[in-house]
């Protein structure tokens, strides 16, 4: 039993530990470390394989020792199974650094994956490996005309515990892959937004942010003055043409005194308006969660309507449905209906879109949903800093079975895109007449949101009735919004 033992420490721990950390030195310079990594454990695992062979060969008792080389791959395939279904196979998730401990001859390519968010090599290097150092042996015996009879068995046990633990682990990955998409790895804004933000930025000298024709009837000169601004996506060339026409000087004070124009999304604007770093946030009205914030954190939200503004839903243009009832987007969205061809569309799986918690849109959603549940939403892995991997909502893929949801200026302005088609709701579409009027189901205001105890009082109060009055309305509908109008 010792023997055996030091045998297997020494071809499938000791030998792989050394071709790990070989690689640890050469695996940082390459994009793609699979196509590093792979190769050379094959090659090496072979031509182990090739050698213990030569050793074998000498010996009497083979059957013994070949059924001994098999059991590395039964233990990583079990292995894996194991975490898979520990981390519902998300590489990201901190389980994988455990599953190094169980595999440590392979630690030192584990931290260049975790590293690089290259979850594959968790189990492709292991087997890499030990497929091919099996391979190699059994070539090698064969070529020598040595291969002995083997118990069947002990090679069936093996063999059993191989595959039940690979299918497990399929199983896990076939399930993930009906809920998880390939991310895009495409991020601005410091990983806040999903469009390019720098045409409306306010330090961009070539921005398009709507001017106004005549001096604004409202300025602010002394920079601790100015409200500090953040919101969603969708409003961001609200505030900032608002704060464009305002604020004196905005570039200089950006530059150099502080930055008073700011984007962080909607679920972290929230938090820094309760928390006093903003004064003012843009966007739809907050969830029941975000409202639950303000709250416990002993801030009345105030909100003041701005604009009006359409929540709309899209599908690719070679979707034949045009339109959809409000009942037909629940059942859509509860998981109720999950294929077009309920609908009068194609046979083909509805794959629904949703946004992230607390986000703007998804907060409408909610809204329109009611008491009926919303299913799990897609999920993605997205790169995050220094490589790493995390596990978000998936954003919108204009697949030709999908639908999504957006703010219909951010859908069809900033981030505009001419696949996609917009649906009517209950016959009526999501027209800047039918927003105007409010036939349209979903009409949405858009909302300059404050805390009643902001030490700004003497220039935010002013600051808001100038966005409601005829300069504020001017810039809101040159954006793209509806004018507020009061009823």
């Amino acid at each position: 039993m010792g023997k055996k033992l030091k045998f297997i420490l020494l071809y499938f721990g000791i030998v792989p530990l050394g071709v790990s950390f070989l690689e640890l030195a050469i695996l940082m310079e390459f994009d793609n470390i699979l196509l590093v990594s792979l190769p050379v454990l094959i090659i090496v695992g072979g031509l182990a394989g090739f050698l213990v062979s030569k050793k074998l060969m000498k010996q009497e008792k083979l059957t013994e020792k070949l059924i001994l080389f098999l059991i590395p791959l039964s233990y990583t395939a079990i292995l894996w199974a194991v975490f898979m279904l520990i981390s519902s196979g998300f590489y990201g998730a901190e389980a994988w650094l455990y599953y190094s401990i169980f595999h440590l001859a392979y630690a030192p390519i584990y931290f260049i994956a975790l590293l690089l968010g290259e979850g594959r090599l968790f189990l492709g290097a292991p087997l890499a490996y030990e497929l091919s150092f099996v391979l190699g042996l059994f070539f090698a015996l064969l070529n020598g005309r040595r291969l002995p009879a083997i118990d069947k068995k002990h090679l069936l046990s093996v063999g059993m515990v191989f595959i039940l633990a690979m299918g497990t682990g399929v199983a896990v990955h076939w399930h993930r892959s009906q809920t998880v998409l390939p991310s895009y790895g495409f991020e601005y804004g410091g990983g806040y937004s999903s469009t390019d933000l720098y045409p409306y930025d306010v330090n961009n000298p070539d921005n398009i942010l709507p001017k106004l024709k005549t001096t604004s009837t409202f300025t602010i000169e002394n920079p601790s003055e100015m409200p500090i601004l953040d919101g969603a996506e969708a409003a961001f060339p609200v505030y900032s043409a608002f704060a464009n026409a305002t604020y004196e000087n905005i570039e200089k004070v950006s530059k150099e005194v502080s930055e008073v124009v700011t984007f962080t999304n909607t679920i972290y604007a929230y938090e820094r308006l309760l928390a006093g770093d903003v004064d003012i946030y843009f966007g739809a009205e907050p969830s029941k969660k975000q409202q639950q914030m303000a709250q416990e954190a002993g801030k009345e939200l105030v909100m003041t309507p701005i604009g009006k503004e359409a929540f709309v839903f899209f599908v690719n243009p070679d979707n034949k449905i045009d339109s959809l009832s409000v009942a037909q987007i629940k059942d859509i969205y509860s998981g109720k209906i999950k294929n077009w061809s309920k609908l009068g569309g194609k046979n083909e799986k509805i794959i629904a879109f949703q946004r992230p918690e607390n986000s703007g849109s998804q907060t409408l959603l909610e809204k329109i949903m009611g008491d009926t549940p919303i299913m799990k939403p897609l999920k993605e892995d997205v790169p995050e800093g220094m490589g790493g991997i995390i596990e978000q909502v998936a954003d919108y893929r204009n697949y030709d079975n999908s639908i999504g949801f957006s703010f219909r200026f951010f859908a069809t302005g900033m981030k505009a895109n001419s696949d996609i088609k917009l649906l009517a709701i209950n016959g009526i579409a999501p027209s800047p007449e039918n927003i105007a009027s409010g036939n349209y189901p979903f009409t949405a205001s858009l909302y300059a949101i404050t805390v009643e105890d902001n030490k700004k009082v003497s220039t935010i109060q002013p600051f808001l009735e100038w966005m409601q009055g005829p300069q504020g309305q001017k810039l809101v509908e040159e954006v793209g919004y509806i004018k507020y109008r009061p009823k």
